[in-house]
């Protein structure tokens, strides 16, 4: 039996009908078309799925769909503005903190979620927010590196 919800997404409010077994990623990549949450482990280890749900980051393949009602969510799509890339997403590229890009969009939505909380985070927060999201090609210290330049 399907449910109604409304989301905000990237700033726009959808109204889904919705079944109530789907996950915020199903949602976000099936019925937005917004790809660049991936679904990496299915089991809320690996990151890859990451999106800011009111601002805090969460593990969008373990969300369900009707639990982000009245919820504002944040994809990486969302954060360029006026086709400016946003000062993380730049970072990370002149850095050169991705190999594959399959993290990417996690470790930057992790990184703004830092940086909007925690004004001077320490070391260990800096590895706390990021501990979620795993590079399989072995770039974390380049994205440690980013991260501590930015904040």
């Amino acid at each position: 039996m399907k449910r109604g919800i409304e989301v905000t997404v990237n700033g726009t409010l959808h109204k889904l009908s919705i079944e109530p077994r789907e996950t915020l990623l199903e949602i976000i990549r099936n019925r937005l078309d917004l790809t660049g949450s991936k679904l990496g482990c299915d089991q809320q280890v690996c990151g890859t799925c990451t999106v800011l749900l009111d601002s805090l980051p969460v593990s969008s393949c373990s969300v369900l769909g009707v639990d982000a009602h009245g919820c504002e969510v944040l994809t990486i799509e969302g954060l360029a503005t006026d086709g400016e890339l946003h000062v993380i997403q730049q970072a990370f590229i002149e850095q050169g903190a991705f190999q594959c890009a399959f993290c990417t969009p996690g470790m930057i939505l992790a990184v703004k979620a830092l940086k909007d909380q925690i004004p001077n985070p320490s070391e260990e927060q800096i590895r706390h927010f990021l501990a979620g999201n795993l590079c399989r090609c072995g770039c974390h210290m380049e994205i440690l590196e980013v991260a501590r330049s930015l904040l």
